[in-house]
């Protein structure tokens, strides 16, 4: 690779990274804010879902803005609109009475729209400076840069917040957005050397990623795929821990361990799985793989019982962390290589509006299948189902051309 890819590929996994810390930063310590705010720790929840309805909008809206401004400099305002949102809830989320509630709230709004252009933005600089037979090592390494940022959420704010109080942590956070972005500044010219300063933003232009998608089956497809994907790639990160500790009897560090396995399962595999896709020059045929890998990974989950020996409950959570969470660089390498020539950053919006409603959906049925059975095996048992059916559309798919 050349000097200006891999910078860009640092840079790209860098946003990455400090983007996903922000949007983890409040879940992390939701004990305490909750506390804060009068209100049961489970409003997470609903924390994370306006989060990823910010997300999913912006997103779509991400690609047309791309064009006009150009990715690098769209990625800096990204990153200082989630600054913006940690350091709104730092001002109007305490003591202002019951004008904190919505506060936090809008903030999950602000930082979803900062979260949700992300990718876009990188996958339209990373088709430019890529190698094809490498993008789908380079977009799975760029990936990493979600697990990675929910670790470093995981690593500094609760410190952070013991130490010297949440809204240390916020601060602490929202200067890390704000130091990637001006680090990222030297790339901007050249990165951002194909913008029109004369594309219109109308409503239309910041739609069209949808409209591509719709248009193109092979983008429909592969946003089928992710809908159902990052659907399950939430429901394990959400609820392995309440299955263990609650179902299986695990102790809650037992439980933990199990989402920490699949977490770091989830970041070794993404980079694997992208190699694979450049050796084989099958990202379809790597994507089915994950998805009857995923189903097989989802019936062993619903066999656990609490007569299992701990290993054997870790080799599950890592089979399902390599499947469920590994999947992401695969899947966005393909889309840009879908995308008509200069519409990768709109096309991989477009998809990601999907992707994004799928975490919203997705884990809220799983939760109520869980309610209305009273067994999360039942609601593993149903995701096998799901994730097999879509790696059968994708194997029967065939490899198609770009849009």
């Amino acid at each position: 690779m050349t000097t200006l890819a891999t910078r860009t590929l640092v840079a790209t996994t860098a946003i990455q990274a400090a983007t996903a810390c922000a949007a983890l930063t409040i879940p992390s310590i939701s004990p305490v804010i909750a506390q804060q705010l009068g209100v049961p720790a489970s409003m997470v929840g609903t924390y994370i879902a306006l989060l990823y309805i910010g997300a999913s909008m912006a997103a779509l809206a991400g690609g047309g803005v791309v064009l006009r401004y150009g990715a690098m400099r769209l990625s800096q305002a990204c990153l200082l609109i989630c600054a913006a949102g940690l350091l709104a809830t730092l001002v109007l989320g305490a003591d202002v009475g019951w004008l904190a509630l919505p506060a936090v709230a809008a903030s999950a709004l602000v930082i979803g729209v900062g979260y949700g252009p992300i990718t876009p933005a990188s996958s339209h600089v990373l088709i430019k400076t890529t190698p094809r037979e490498r993008m789908g090592l380079t977009f799975s390494i760029k990936q990493t840069g979600v697990p990675l940022g929910t670790a470093l959420a995981g690593l500094i704010v609760p410190p952070l917040t013991v130490a010297f109080g949440w809204q240390v942590a916020l601060v602490v956070v929202a200067a890390v957005c704000v130091a990637v972005a001006i680090m990222s500044q030297p790339l901007r010219e050249p990165l951002d050397d194909d913008r029109d300063r004369g594309a219109r933003l109308s409503a239309g232009a910041l739609v069209g990623g949808l409209s591509l998608v719709v248009q193109s089956p092979p983008l429909r497809t592969m946003a089928l795929v992710s809908f159902f994907y990052s659907g399950m790639q939430m429901s394990v990160a959400g609820f392995i821990v309440a299955y263990l500790h609650t179902e299986i009897g695990l102790g809650l560090v037992a439980a933990g361990t199990a989402l920490t396995v699949a977490s770091v399962a989830g970041v070794v595999a993404r980079i694997a799985w992208g190699a694979v896709s450049d050796r084989t020059g099958a990202p379809r045929a790597v994507l089915a793989l994950i998805g009857f890998l995923m189903a097989a990974g989802s019936v062993a989950a619903a066999l656990i019982t609490s007569a299992w020996p701990m290993v054997g409950v870790l080799v599950v959570a890592a089979a399902l962390g390599a499947t469920a969470i590994g999947w992401n660089g695969v899947y966005l390498s393909e889309v840009a290589r879908l995308a008509p020539a200069g519409e990768a950053g709109r096309a991989t919006g477009g998809c990601l509006f999907f992707t994004f409603v799928g975490v919203v959906i997705l884990p809220f049925l799983f939760g109520w299948l869980q309610r209305a059975t009273g067994s999360y095996a039942a609601c593993f048992a149903v995701a096998a189902v799901v994730c097999a059916a879509v790696g059968a559309l994708l194997l029967l798919g065939g490899r198609p051309k770009r849009a």
